[in-house]
């Protein structure tokens, strides 16, 4: 890691008599403001003097001991600027740089116990972050947290995008789009635009020993944190010394800049892994789709999707076209019947007869492929733990370098056994979930293996921390559009997942369907999206693990825009965000890492847009070829979805494009350095 630290000031007072500090953004525009009103904390924030969050409580609510939210004095407080830079092994750009302020304050109540309590404050040019710290100390050691009191007083009523809590369908909803004013209690990231059009974004970082943090509305447009509960009505379970997540706030002028914002892996640690050379990234096809369709099933019988012969079949034409992996789903024992109900019943060692693991591994690895596994736990994480060592083993020996993790379970269904030997029902978001993925992660790593979690707990930036945390899902993706409710997910669904969802961590969405209608497989379902649009999604939802999700065949007979799939990266040096405006559209330019090659992606919702794109981004002096393929002139979402345009031209950093995307539609574009060939050919 290349680190530049310009600055390094630490001011120390001992027993300070103000009861109110200040620390400031690197640039002067956020402030954050802590007091202590009789002895409470309290925190505000604001922009340019402009309230953003008004005076907002702090501290704890403890089960058999006096909460830690009040009598406090100011012990000591610290402040320290940092301006770093650090680089990344897979992301949305290599350089990362890490500038903020930071204020520490250390607390102690004046009287009783004398408990001690750290609250922490990063404020980022983009926005700030803060935890709370509880140092070892006598007189506190095991806590049991029986509630948060963190509040984010916002200061006015915001239009907000926002998926709902505790619902049976985990974070798999459509957004909705209200006031602040209008929500109940939602799942965070949870954006917000202003009138005078500022965005926010609530989002928690480094989520780690605790429970995830949802955000339940008090009166208009106050909210407090709503931390997802044990069976037994505990929050947290936790001893002392402990820190807990980030609670974190984005604050940009523009919806692109929360694109943009690295505020979330900064507040996370450096990374654990030494040897990071096997974390790469992949991408991949799969038996996968066909059984969303129905074409072929999970579970053993007459229409078995994942058979020796069909897997022969993936690997051919993933080594044909270049692709680095094929997954396979439904090869384990445990499929048959009710495997939802009986997820115990799961064996991730054994195959069904009509699977050859060996031979198969050997097969891919001649063409130079390799199987990606999956492991389905049905929610039964007490039976996946028992077997977590075998089964990553197991797929080590059989060359397997990643893994696709799913736990679909109902809201709270994760089955535990407490320490009575008695049944317990957990929610996904809990800490006891949040510690067994992060098990599977850090076990993982053991055997150099990547974990493509569906079904996960949010990503709080821990991929920072644990590289081969590559991707999750956690949102409705697109296998919603082969059975889903509303006949899939509407034209703006993919315009509301990069500012909300996607702030949060890479998506593996699986985009890349070219058989937009199967008419005889789901007849009442389709993709509701333009050919040109499925495209431009490879660059707008960033995974560096990233799927074309289609059967072969339909890629096979439509090989000119199955090109831009086989071209385009899954990692990328340089990320640029041309034009956005949240659910309506949104332009983003990133640049491979593997070469001088810039790739954009340009989406639009249920309307038609012509909107003007700056080359800027390219190099200076610099000839390009642009491969684009846009939206044919009569396409459109609903009457024409197929209709797509491939074209070429050369360009350069002077020029401005005028891209005309359909309705629901979509356009794709590769910049390469032309050669001295392309620039004869087309002048």
């Amino acid at each position: 890691m290349l680190a530049r630290l310009i600055s390094l000031f630490i001011f120390l007072c001992t027993f300070v008599v103000a009861e109110s500090l200040e620390v400031n953004s690197p640039n002067g525009v956020l402030k954050v403001t802590f007091t202590l009103d009789n002895g409470e904390p309290r925190y505000a924030v604001t922009r340019f003097d402009r309230e953003v969050v008004r005076t907002s409580r702090m501290g704890f609510v403890l089960r058999d001991a006096n909460p830690l939210s009040g009598g406090f004095q100011i012990l000591e407080s610290e402040l320290r600027n940092v301006d770093d830079t650090w680089n990344t092994i897979l992301g949305e750009r290599k350089v990362v740089r890490d500038n903020f302020t930071e204020l520490t304050v250390q607390l102690q109540e004046k009287s009783g116990d004398k408990r001690r309590m750290n609250i922490i404050f990063r404020a980022f040019n983009d926005g700030i972050g803060f935890r709370y710290e509880i140092p070892k100390q006598r007189k506190l050691k095991k806590m049991n947290i029986m509630d948060e009191l963190t509040e984010f007083a916002l200061a006015g009523d915001h239009e907000s995008w926002w998926v709902g809590a505790y619902l049976r369908n985990r974070y798999e909803y459509l957004y909705s789009h209200t006031p602040v004013s209008e929500i109940d209690v939602v799942h965070t990231p949870y954006t917000m635009q202003t009138e005078d059009g500022i965005c926010l974004s609530i989002h928690e970082a480094a989520l780690t020993d605790y429970s995830s943090m949802t955000l339940r509305r008090q009166g208009k447009h106050k909210l407090k944190a709503d931390l997802v509960p044990w069976s037994d009505g505990i929050l947290v379970k936790t001893s002392a010394p402990m820190k807990t997540p980030w609670r974190t706030i984005l604050i940009t002028d523009t919806p692109a800049e929360l694109i943009t914002s690295d505020l979330m892996l900064n507040l996370n640690e450096p990374n654990q892994i030494e040897d990071t050379s096997w974390i790469k990234p992949t991408k991949y096809v799969g038996i996968w789709w066909e059984m969303h369709l129905g074409v072929s099933t999970w579970g053993s019988g007459d229409i078995h999707g994942a058979t020796t012969e069909n897997t022969r079949r993936y690997i051919d034409f993933a080594a044909e076209h270049g692709f680095d992996g094929v997954l396979v789903e439904g090869w384990n024992i445990g499929w048959d019947g009710n495997w939802y109900e009986n997820g115990d019943e799961f064996n991730f060692t054994t195959t069904y007869p009509d699977f050859d693991m060996p031979a198969l591994s050997k097969y891919a690895a001649e063409k130079g492929v390799s199987i990606i596994g999956h492991h389905e736990t049905g929610g039964g994480v007490i039976n996946y733990e028992r077997q977590m060592q075998d089964a990553f083993r197991f797929y080590k020996k059989h060359g397997v370098n990643s893994i696709k993790t799913g736990y679909v379970k109902h809201g709270r269904e994760i089955k535990r056994i407490d320490e009575n030997g008695n049944v317990q029902y957990e929610w996904h978001h809990g800490q006891y979930m949040v510690e067994h993925y992060r098990r599977v992660v850090e076990e993982a790593a053991k055997y150099k293996l990547m974990i493509n979690a569906h079904e996960p707990i949010k990503d709080t930036g821990i991929r920072r921390t644990w590289p081969n945390m590559v991707s999750r899902e956690g949102a409705r993706g697109q296998e919603f559009n082969a059975w889903g409710e509303n006949g899939g997910n509407p034209p703006e669904h993919t315009l509301i997942l990069p500012f909300t969802r996607l702030l949060g961590s890479p998506m593996d969405f699986t985009p890349g369907i070219f058989d937009l209608l199967f008419e005889e497989e789901r007849p009442d379902n389709r993709i509701n999206t333009t050919l040109a649009k499925q495209l431009a999604l490879y660059v707008i939802i960033y995974s560096p693990i990233q799927m074309a999700a289609d059967l072969p065949e339909n890629y096979e007979a439509n090989l000119p825009p199955f090109q831009f799939i086989k071209d385009v990266p899954a990692d990328w040096q340089e990320t640029v965000v041309l034009n956005a405006d949240i659910a309506n559209y949104l332009t983003i330019a990133r640049k491979s890492r593997s070469n001088e090659d810039w790739y954009l992606g340009s989406i639009t919702d249920h309307a038609g847009r012509a909107l003007s794109i700056d080359l800027s981004f390219l190099d200076v002096d610099r000839k390009y070829l642009a491969q684009i393929y846009r939206d044919g002139d009569d396409a459109d979402w609903k009457t024409n979805p197929y209709q797509i345009t491939i074209e070429e031209r050369l360009v350069d950093s002077m020029d401005v494009l005028r891209l005309y995307l359909a309705a629901g539609g979509g356009q794709a574009i590769r910049f390469t350095p032309a050669s001295d060939a392309d620039i004869k050919r087309l002048r």
